[in-house]
């Protein structure tokens, strides 16, 4: 699964893309959202992936330019903030609740790749998520973790 989240100003208009693969079968998803942050798009982009897959108990390996995910799994800040509540105000706790919950259904690892740079498949998912960022406003649907937090 490669993965990758986009806003337009943070906050601004975001999107989210997604490509999962599994041998010859690929499929892209993408959404976007009127009010949220780069960070909560590209973590919604890792829930939308794995709330698309279709078994349990899959091995999955997602591929995302943000250091944010990739080291909140995998160097265990999540455990942490789980183990405190998040404690200290850390922010998209409902987003991390939801990935937390989705994440005890498969074998997941996480690799870091360069945004940016020489990856086609990082590349296509950044023209999804900046594609659904860059949808009317009003085919937007409302971030209302974001928006509710900062009301």
């Amino acid at each position: 699964m490669y993965t990758d989240g986009s806003s337009r100003g943070n906050p601004g208009p975001g999107g989210y893309g997604v490509i999962l693969m599994s041998g010859t079968h690929r499929k892209e998803i993408s959404g976007g959202f009127r009010l949220t942050t780069n960070n909560r798009m590209e973590l919604m982009a890792v829930i939308a992936g794995l709330k698309a897959l279709k078994r349990n108990s899959l091995k999955v390996t997602i591929y995302s330019d943000s250091q944010y995910v990739v080291k909140a799994f995998s160097e265990g800040w999540l455990k942490n903030w789980i183990r405190t509540e998040f404690k200290g105000g850390k922010k998209n706790a409902d987003l991390w609740k939801e990935f937390h919950e989705l994440s005890k259904l498969h074998h997941l690892k996480f690799i870091w790749v360069k945004g940016h740079a020489n990856n086609p498949n990082n590349n296509r998912c950044d023209e999804l998520a900046t594609e659904a960022a860059d949808g009317p406003l009003s085919a937007l649907l409302a971030d209302t973790g974001y928006e509710n937090s900062i009301k």
